[in-house]
């Protein structure tokens, strides 16, 4: 059997199979994209399509979001003071 790898910046997830992994409604996927903390590719554009790259930030939002009780505009400036602190 061949062996395939997924680059980490491959868009092939869609949403709902994206909600399921980070364990986020659709919904607040979708108010995350439109606030542009993620930004999934669009296909036929419409379609959000996730990479694994999205899901791992996905991840660390929905950390900021749930158990430390970040709103969407706080989770925004974590997001760019960390940005910064890596360049």
């Amino acid at each position: 059997m061949r062996e395939f790898a997924i680059e980490p910046d491959e868009p092939v997830y869609v949403i709902g199979v994206v909600s399921r992994l980070v364990r986020l409604p659709m919904w607040t996927l979708r108010i995350l994209d439109r606030e542009g903390l993620v930004r999934p590719r669009r296909r036929s554009g419409h379609a959000r399509l996730y990479c694994l790259q999205d899901i791992r930030r996905l991840w660390h939002i929905r950390r900021l979001m749930i158990e430390e009780g970040v709103n969407v505009q706080g989770v925004r400036v974590i997001l760019r003071m960390e940005t910064r602190r890596f360049v």
